[in-house]
């Protein structure tokens, strides 16, 4: 009996289709005819990019070959149905199933004499007159890389940032720029790792055309007697904006372009002097600029012009009692707020677009918002003036009811003024009907403002800010502000019936 058993169970398997591979024809499918994995920077790998494979026959089959035409010495890195290498013998893939083929790359560009370098290899399927191939491209980038020293220990160098309640050092990694390192050029990317620190008495200075990136929790802090000076220009061509100065993530993949929270910030730090930005765009931060004044306020912390700041995870310009003059500046979809002035300060904001169309969540903060106090880590309010927080021809506007938040303590100043300003300030339960600081019939803190109309934004939810035909902003600035601004941020002039923010209307023109 037990020798019948064994002979049916041998005969039953012998006949089972699915132990019987037929030899790949070279009639394999493909998910992608080419892989495309995005531009990353050189020695920094690739996200994971995903290629099926289709086997459409009736019939089981064995590919006898699956790998990297370039063998053991290239560049990409395979995964083929749970196992990793770059070369793979007698694959199975049964009747009218697919496989999984993940693909990675890292690539030092120093190898090459450019600066980009196209970098492609072929997946091969198969071997003689039947193999099928995969081509696989990447632009591989070259960069300046600044990063923290390792230790003896191990560890990386840090930055002290002051002291917690206890006493303690409060340090972040990062490191002090040397004096070669304080000019940021066009010639390279930048890619920084950690915190970038601008010594006492050095100013970073970063030329026109510069592309700086920031990995995860890295950024720059500029020191009490630093400066920070970004020297972007003008660009002819605003796709690539080949003049402006550009900070972001590092992850060059398409599908991390506007992707929030990506790096940390730029922060002066309190007591950092003669810092200025022009035509700069900062993107995908968590906290876009952090400034924080030194309450003296005698001469600007921070003068801005010309440049925009969007996609913060949370606010895109966060500042303490600090003195900032910002001109054509757009600040756009955040979190949280778009612009925090916050303890006090002394702020101008002249024909600047405030606008937040923040769609990656829930966002509780105005677009902007005003205060005079702050809560120590004690839990006491500390409270210090509002000199002016000024704003003309702007447009403060978002998505939601009421973009502007006024919050006073009385035993501190609290002075500002909105002139020409286009305003989303729908207060329909009448929450503050009889609070003063929204008494927008004192001409002292408002005049000729247009309330809860369309700008008419190009596309707003893309940080796209420009104004169309429709827009109630058109011919309604301010004309005596126009000799001192007289172009718009793209250059457009706006001397002839100016229109209230950054944008002048260019059909209208």
């Amino acid at each position: 009996m037990i020798v019948l058993g064994l002979a049916l169970a041998i005969s039953w398997s012998s006949c089972r289709k699915d132990f019987d591979y037929a030899p790949s024809s070279g009639n394999l499918e493909f998910s992608k005819d080419t892989v495309f994995l995005d531009t990353v920077f050189t020695n920094i790998g690739s996200s994971t990019y995903t290629l099926k494979v289709y086997n459409r026959s009736n019939d089981d089959i064995l590919i006898p070959f699956i790998g990297l035409e370039s063998g053991q010495s290239s560049g990409y890195r395979l995964n083929v149905d749970g196992s990793a290498g770059k070369e793979f013998n007698d694959v199975p893939l049964l009747a009218k199933d697919s496989l999984f083929i993940f693909i990675e790359t890292t690539f030092d560009v120093s190898q090459t004499p450019e600066n980009e370098f196209l970098y492609t290899d072929d997946i091969l399927f198969g071997n003689g007159s039947g193999t099928q191939e995969v081509p696989l491209v990447t632009l591989v980038k070259d960069a300046v890389f600044l990063y923290p020293r390792e230790l003896s220990d191990g560890t990386k160098e840090t930055l002290v940032l002051g002291l917690d309640e206890e006493g303690n050092e409060i340090r972040v990694e990062g490191f002090l720029l040397e004096p070669d390192e304080l000019l940021f050029t066009n010639e390279k990317p930048y890619v920084i790792y950690g915190y970038a620190a601008v010594p006492d008495g050095s100013i970073l200075s970063i030329e026109a055309g510069a592309r700086v990136h920031f990995h995860k929790n890295s950024g720059v802090i500029v020191n009490t007697g630093a400066s920070i000076q970004v020297n972007g220009l003008l660009s002819e061509d605003q796709e690539l904006l080949e003049n402006e100065v550009i900070f972001e993530g590092d992850r060059l993949e398409s599908t991390y372009a506007n992707e929030p929270g990506q790096w940390g910030t730029i922060w002066l730090r309190e007591g950092s002097i003669n810092n200025s930005i022009s035509y700069l765009t900062l993107k995908n931060a968590t906290v876009g600029l952090r400034v924080e004044g030194d309450n003296v306020l005698t001469t600007p912390t921070l003068t801005m012009v010309n440049s925009q700041v969007y996609n913060s995870l949370d606010s895109n310009l966060w500042a303490t009692k600090a003195s900032i003059v910002a001109a054509n500046t757009v600040l756009g979809g955040a979190g949280n707020i778009s612009f925090h002035g916050n303890s006090g300060g002394k702020y101008s904001f002249t024909h600047c677009t405030l606008a937040n169309y923040w769609n990656n969540g829930f966002r509780s903060g105005a677009t902007l918002v005003l205060d005079n106090f702050m809560q120590s880590a004690t839990g006491e309010i500390v409270t210090r003036d509002l000199e002016n927080a000024d704003f003309i021809n702007c447009i403060i506007d978002g998505t939601q009811s009421i973009e502007i938040s006024l919050q006073q303590d009385t035993n501190a100043a609290f002075n500002f003024s909105f002139k020409n300003c286009l305003v989303q300030f729908n207060d329909s339960n009448n929450q503050f009907a009889d609070n003063p600081l929204f008494d927008f019939e004192d001409v002292d803190l408002y005049q000729n403002i247009i309330f809860n109309q369309d700008a008419d934004f190009t596309a707003p939810f893309e940080n796209q800010f420009q104004i169309g035909m429709n827009s109630a902003a058109l011919d309604a600035a301010d004309l005596n502000i126009i000799p001192l601004i007289p172009t718009d941020i793209l250059g457009v002039d706006r001397t002839q019936n100016p229109d209230i923010g950054a944008y002048e209307n260019v059909v209208n023109n």
